[in-house]
């Protein structure tokens, strides 16, 4: 990120992407580009960051992350653009932002240490794989 991730002026807008493939892939992701949708900005996420191409099925929601200091200041205020997607090639590659790689199943949810909202959004991704695949 650019030098406003601490104590940004405004929100910084990121996307990110859940990929299905026999269980999921959590959850690249960084800061939109100037011009860029948030899918784009998904999908060039997961290619730079791991090495995966996917299909986009559709936006899950925002998650919002804000974190003040002990004074009161905003020290961090992230607003990320989650998406659900099917795999379509690649093998994941680990790197420096990606430091562990892991394909889980709906049921491994519960036992991962998971960000302040994440379970829901990987709960969310994999209803939405189901009804796209029923569809």
């Amino acid at each position: 990120m650019t030098g406003d991730r601490f104590y940004p002026t405004r929100p910084v807008l990121t996307a990110s992407v859940a990929v299905i493939r026999e269980g999921l892939f959590s959850l690249p992701g960084g800061m939109v580009e100037v011009g860029e949708t948030l899918a784009e900005a998904a999908l060039r996420e997961l290619r730079e960051e791991v090495g995966v191409e996917a299909k986009l099925i559709r936006l899950i929601a925002p998650v919002e992350f804000i974190e003040r200091d002990e004074k009161g200041h905003i020290r961090h205020h992230v607003v990320i653009a989650a998406h659900a997607a099917r795999w379509a090639s690649g093998e994941p590659q680990t790197g420096p932002e990606a430091k562990e790689i892991r394909w889980i199943t709906e049921r491994d949810i519960a036992g991962l240490p998971l960000t302040a909202g994440l379970t829901g959004i990987l709960e969310q991704a994999f209803r939405i794989a189901r009804e796209d695949s029923a569809s």
